[in-house]
Formats: structure tokens, sequence, C-alpha cells
């Protein structure tokens, strides 16, 4: 393990959701990184230059994160947040568009209203520099390119969890992540789930495709970001799937029923995406897109409680329905304890 590096400012500083931070100078940053451009295992990406010096609201501590490289588990991430807002756009890394939500350490941060700092960037001993951190994005002599980013990694600074423990809920309640209300409403579901399989009854909710033989396809034509859709009903969706919840190999995913029926604005089309597992580029060949506030809430998977990557589910053109006026009763959508999720609970 690179050796890391030593700085004159707290590595941890317990923020809690809602605090306005303001990210650090490049040069303090960089004073915080290894030679290969992480700390502790957390690679800082070149996407996140741009944000220092700025100012954010915490979205949510990083106390559990779902693993997408092994078994999609939860698990458990230190000294870390989540910032309001702020996605990788891909620029760095092949222009994947999958728009993750950045992990961002508590070392590289700052509160906006704690005390005044005596730190002065000339004097700063940094191993990293920013040709390494772009250096970093891709591995090496290989062929095709192999990317590297905080999702590939994402197991060099996460940590196993037991799925029995309850202090991860405890977390989540203490750090501001979630009410009381909520945490217990779903591990209430969650625990009914347990009995409900046991018993060999689908869990609730739950998604049943009905497709026995290949999954319909439907575009939109000139569809386009922008534009305003209004998702199809669970029933509409069931239809164009197949026993695997797929329709031409897309999940549709139980975290999606919450916006069916929902009216919601079209953020981008989505062509390429960083494989997590591999790191290689993969071309999506059918219709994909990402919907502006359509996230995966951590409420109602089976793996995934209280995970707070917000990671966005894509959508097939068939699940949805173009309006061609604006619409007055459009549904607004937030992160904030995902409210679409709560009503499934």
């Amino acid at each position: 393990m690179a050796p890391q590096a030593s700085f004159p400012w707290a590595s941890s500083l317990g923020l809690r959701r809602g605090e306005l931070v303001e990210v650090r100078s490049r040069e303090e940053i960089l004073a915080t990184l290894d030679r290969r451009g992480r700390m502790k295992g957390m690679p800082f990406m070149p996407e996140m230059l741009e944000f220092c010096g700025r100012r954010f609201r915490v979205a949510a501590r990083a106390e559990k994160s779902c693993d997408t490289v092994l078994e999609g588990a939860g698990r458990r991430v230190y000294d870390t947040v989540h910032l309001e807002g702020v996605r990788c756009d891909g620029s760095a890394h092949g222009g994947c568009q999958a728009r993750c939500l950045i992990w961002w350490r508590e070392a590289w941060l700052k509160r906006v209203d704690g005390a005044a700092e005596d730190v002065s960037s000339s004097g700063l001993d940094a191993r990293c520099t920013e040709d390494r951190l772009r250096a970093a994005t891709t591995v090496k002599h290989l062929t095709p390119t192999i990317y590297s980013c905080q999702a590939t990694n994402q197991l060099d600074f996460m940590y196993g969890l037991r799925w029995w423990d309850p202090r991860p809920v405890i977390r989540e309640i203490r750090t501001g992540n979630v009410s009381i209300s909520t945490a217990a409403r779903v591990v209430w579901r969650a625990a009914l789930n347990v009995l409900r399989r046991k018993k060999g009854d689908p869990p609730r909710p739950h998604v049943d495709g009905q497709c026995r033989s290949g999954t319909p396809a439907a575009r939109i034509p000139d569809l386009q970001p922008g534009d305003w859709v209004r998702v199809k009903s669970q029933e509409e969706i069931q239809a164009t799937l197949d026993g695997g919840q797929k329709n031409r190999g897309l999940l549709f995913d139980v975290e999606m029923l919450p916006y069916c029926g929902r009216t919601l604005r079209v953020l981008q089309k989505v062509e390429k995406i960083i494989d997590e597992r591999t790191g290689a580029m993969r071309t999506l060949p059918n219709d994909c897109w990402i919907l502006e506030g359509a996230v995966c809430s951590g409420y109602l998977s089976r793996n995934r409680l209280f995970c707070t990557r917000h990671i966005y589910p894509f959508w097939r053109e068939i699940w949805l329905e173009k309006l061609e006026e604006p619409p007055e009763d459009a549904d607004a959508v937030e992160c904030r304890e995902c409210p679409a999720a709560l009503s499934l609970l």
C-alpha cells in the first residue's frame, strides 16, 4: 500500500447533511493524495478539480454505499460525504455518461463557518500532481482502454457490513441522512419481505415481467434532453418485460417503480458508460435515457437499503410517453428522503 500524505488539518470532520462546506484548493487536495492520486484507496478524479474553491451543501454522509462491482451488497465508507448536485461528467474518462454521484473525503473539504486555518499552500508537500491525476484515469499498456475511477475502484475504500448489524441504520439517523420515521418504515418493509420470501411469496413492491418470448421495442421520434415525458404505469411497463424484468437486456429495477405515472424532464441520452466491474467502455446498442431527479432511493431494494449513491437508472423509450407541451402539474422530484419511494413503503 502506498504511504499516505500528511497535511496540517483534520481528515475527519463529522459532517452532517445540510452543512455548508467549501472544496479545498487544488494545492491542498493534492497534498492529501498518494502518487496514484488516492487517499486511503479513494481516487480524486480530474473531473473534481473544477469544484475546487466552490461551496456546496452536504447531500448525505456516505456511511453506506452499494457495491456495484461484486455482489451488490451494502458496504461501509468512512469520512466521506456526497455534495448536492455534484456528479461526474466523464470528461476525463472517455466521455462516460453514467453521471455518478461523486464521493468526497472530508479532508478535501472545510466548513464554511469553521475556525480560520493557518495553512500555507506553498509549504505543503504534494506527492501527486494534476498530470498524475489524469494519467491515473486509465490502466497503462492495455488495449482496448481500461478506465480507472471511483466507481471501478470502490472496493479499495469500502468495507464489508453484516446484514443483521443495526448500527448502519443508527448511523443514518444520527448523521441526518434519514428521519427516524423513514428509517422505521424502510426497516419494517424489509423485515416483512424477509417473512414473505420464507413463505415463498414475492416481496412488496415487486416487478413481474409478462413477456414470455422476446420483448417489444418502440421509439419516440425526436426525443431530446429537456423534453417532458410521463412514465407509463407499472402494468404497461410490465407488459414490455421478460421474466428477468428486462426489456432487450435492460433491467427495470424495483427502485424505478416510484416514478410510474409521474411527469419528469428528460436529462440525457446514454450511449456509453464504463463497466464498473471491468473498467472497459461499453457502447449501449439500444435506446437508454436518464430522467431528471429519478434516482435509486436505496429504500426498496433487497441489498441496497440506505445507499446514498442515488444512481440514475436507465429508461427505455417504450416505458415513456412524450408530452408535447410543458405540463402544469409536473412532479417535483427531490432526493431528500426520496418522497417518491416513500409512497410505496
